[in-house]
């Protein structure tokens, strides 16, 4: 599935009837003695989509994870799973698939051995379940590997495959590629798309932008325990208008179009000069340019990255959040 179809469907959706929530936070809270980790986030997530919950580490995303699988009680708020709250949670959960952080096997078991192990202890799985979560991960011919002998990325899928032997409506992911080469992110990307295609709901946790903005159809992204914006991908990235600038004297351009009002800020791109105007068309950046004697040789819009849309809105430094 390309890009462009992923981001696609959830503003296409919107145009629809608005189905009931799949996990609805109100207001949550978490304290722990004077620090706040977790500040009042609400959002909701549809049947179907790939929601991403997006921050720097430290934002709250993992403490508001524990919150959503009852790992850890908010101090104020409220979590409902399928339209069903804190008193049936266990009926809730039995629904979810979950995977925090880097999964744990025995190394000298095989994938499938592993699985059957676990099965086991869960009240028994039939086998033959076992053999389709594998092929659903793509590890049908590595089932007798052992996990020891593993790549990370095939580690990862062995434990989205566990996440998935009961079948779960919802699969909730923590920084699932945390640590992962670019061979093994593009596994586990590949893979979530292919969770989405079978109707699954997938909340996926990270700090990986261009992770996120490959998959997700609609994101929230975190700033110090808050949810400061939530939106789809191309919502988000609409936000910063930029229009790419070539000209043939860039010094006195730059200086032209930084006095133009509503012209947010101008920088120096690969020789050209890119703008952030969302208020300025084109035709009045090309206007001033012109009456100053500025040759114009080139001026079109640009896309806006998920990235330069973060920046924007949490103030972060680039380091925090780093591209997949």
């Amino acid at each position: 599935m390309s890009q462009t179809a992923v981001r696609e469907r959830g503003p296409a959706a919107a145009h629809a009837a608005e189905p009931a929530p799949v996990l609805r936070a109100t207001g949550l809270r978490k304290r722990y003695g004077n620090h706040e980790a977790v500040r009042g986030v609400s959002f909701s997530v549809r049947p179907g989509e790939v929601y991403g919950f997006l921050g720097p580490n430290g934002s709250g995303k993992s403490t508001t994870i524990a919150m959503i699988l009852g790992l850890v009680e908010p101090t104020e708020g409220r979590v409902e799973l399928f339209g069903l709250g804190p008193e049936r949670r266990q009926e809730a959960l039995a629904r979810v698939g979950a995977i925090i952080e880097r999964p744990t096997f025995y190394p000298y078991l095989s994938g499938f051995d592993n699985l059957s192990v676990l099965a086991a202890l869960r009240g028994g799985i039939p086998t033959r379940r076992l053999h389709e979560v594998l092929e659903l991960v793509g590890l049908a011919d590595a089932g007798k590997k052992p996990f020891g002998k593993y790549s990370l990325g095939m580690k990862q899928r062995l434990g989205i495959a566990w996440t998935l032997v009961h079948d779960p409506e919802l699969i909730i992911l923590d920084e699932p590629t945390n640590g992962l080469d670019p061979a093994g992110m593009m596994e586990v990307r590949h893979l979530i798309l292919q969770l989405s295609d079978a109707g699954k709901t997938v909340f996926l946790s990270s700090h990986l932008l261009n992770e996120v903005e490959q998959v997700c159809d609609r994101v929230a992204i975190l700033r110090r325990g808050e949810v400061v914006v939530e939106g789809s991908v191309a919502e988000l990235t609409a936000r910063g208008h930029q229009t790419l600038v070539r000209v043939d004297e860039p010094a006195r351009a730059e200086a032209v179009l930084r006095a133009i009002p509503g012209v947010e800020q101008v920088e120096q791109r690969d020789g050209a000069l890119v703008v952030r105007a969302t208020e300025v068309p084109a035709r009045e950046l090309t206007a001033a340019l012109v009456h100053a004697g500025v040759g114009v040789d080139e001026i079109r819009p640009i896309g806006n990255s998920l990235e330069s849309t973060f920046l924007e809105i949490t103030g972060e430094q680039g380091g925090e959040v780093r591209h997949g």
